[in-house]
């Protein structure tokens, strides 16, 4: 990381631990009967509801609250969405932020709310995050009338992301094959190698997701490959059925993207007891670097440095971690996380992976919730998404898909469109 900026961050002025969480169904909402018409309002409100009352806290207590959506006049037709939610869940008259960080602004979430009760400003903040990644607002009509948002519109909007002056577009970039390609040489592998372990990865999510209530995808590959006369799962995966969208990487490795809402509530740690009998999850440390679209291998680059901060501000060491949760709306970013993060060693993510040791009964679980491919890809909400699932993992209450280890310390690597890599470790005591 020479050739970029480097941020030593200060320790926060106060401890800040998380006491409430909340997630609707990741969903097709276009598709999905009961909630077919449903408003971003209502979407978010749902979330943030749910984060209050598990909490225990009631609107009163909220002093502020954040908004996030990736792509706020896509979802929405809102130029101020934050402002227009608040009827849905208490919140008339409190002040509010609207926040936008690509696939990175729900982890993002949690560092805005973070710092806002780390300073001393307020005791008790919500922090929430939406995003209709399936179904788009129509201009000039309600905001409960839309429209399917298909892939080739969504590519349109990727080029949003980048500087379309001096740079290529955020596919040829950061897209499906750098990191994979990038991994592949240094960890030595052939063509075959690297092929199935992103499939595999992709095998595993599905496994994962298969309990989770809130998942979009609750059938597995096994299930599908069957299904089109495949006796043998990575058969079926290695075939024209399972195209690649590059020299290495397949569809199966892209994000399954859709609608959904995640929200949090976090408080100081010392005034916990005033408001939930919740055991405190504290936020031990946050890392943060961003690199635009023309840095080759940026996401590499920024979780190295972003990693480096969290360590170092957190005091935590790799060894401690127990669960890890990796932003994956393109695969090959378990292989990196992992490593960078010292959660697997390095050049061995892909054997852990093939040997089913990521999955959530495994020894080195990622993402036990089923991650983007698999949970679903609400682009704002996922971070937050991830973050609700951990906290049901360090309860124990994850039920089906509940790790075999209670976790006390779990790292978070987020990151967003060419842009944002943000890392959370939150931890509890014994």
């Amino acid at each position: 990381m020479n050739a970029f900026n480097q941020t030593n961050p200060k320790p926060f002025l106060r401890g800040v631990s998380i006491i409430g969480v909340g997630c609707t169904p990741f969903m097709e909402t276009l598709n999905t009967e009961d909630y077919c018409g449903i408003t971003e309002g209502e979407l978010y409100g749902y979330a943030a509801l749910k984060a209050m009352e598990d909490a225990g806290v009631s609107p009163k207590d909220v002093e502020f609250y954040y908004h996030g959506c990736a792509s706020p006049l896509n979802g929405s037709n809102y130029l101020t969405p934050n402002m227009q939610v608040a009827e849905w869940f208490g919140m008339r008259g409190k002040a509010s932020v609207h926040h936008s960080e690509a696939c990175c602004t729900g982890y993002l979430a949690i560092d805005e709310a973070v710092r806002a009760i780390a300073s001393g400003r307020y005791d008790v903040v919500l922090t929430g995050c939406v995003e209709f990644g399936d179904a788009l607002a129509i201009q000039g009509k309600p905001a409960y009338i839309r429209e399917p948002f298909s892939f080739e519109r969504f590519q349109i909007s990727t080029e949003w992301l980048t500087d379309n002056a001096y740079s290529r577009h955020l596919l040829a970039n950061v897209g499906h094959d750098n990191v994979a390609a990038w991994y592949q040489e240094k960890a030595g592998l052939t063509e075959d190698q690297i092929d199935k372990a992103l499939c595999q990865m992709a095998i595993n999510a599905r496994h994962n997701a298969l309990n989770n209530p809130l998942a979009i995808d609750h059938k597995l590959y096994e299930d599908v490959a069957k299904e089109a006369g495949y006796d043998d799962v990575m058969a079926y995966m290695q075939s024209s059925l399972n195209p690649k969208v590059g020299a290495i990487q397949r569809i199966s490795g892209l994000e399954h993207k859709c609608d959904g809402a995640a929200a949090v509530i976090l408080c100081a740690t010392d005034l916990v007891d005033k408001f939930t009998s919740n055991k405190p999850i504290e936020i031990l440390g946050i890392g943060n670097a961003a690199l635009e679209a023309s840095n080759p291998l940026l996401e590499v680059y920024a979780t190295q440095e972003a990693t480096r901060q969290v360590y170092a501000l957190s005091g935590v060491a790799p060894e401690e971690i127990d669960l890890m949760y990796i932003n994956d709306f393109i695969i090959t970013s378990q292989l990196l996380g992992s490593e960078i993060a010292g959660y697997i060693p390095e050049n061995e993510a892909w054997q852990y992976t093939m040997d089913g040791r990521t999955n959530f009964d495994g020894d080195k679980p990622i993402n036990p919730n089923g991650g983007r491919t698999a949970f679903g890809h609400a682009h704002a909400a996922s971070g937050l998404a991830d973050v609700y699932d951990a906290v049901l993992q360090m309860r124990g209450k994850a039920e089906d898909h509940q790790i075999k280890k209670i976790p006390h310390k779990v790292f978070l690597r987020g990151f967003g469109g060419g842009q944002n890599v943000c890392n959370l470790i939150i931890g509890q005591n014994d």
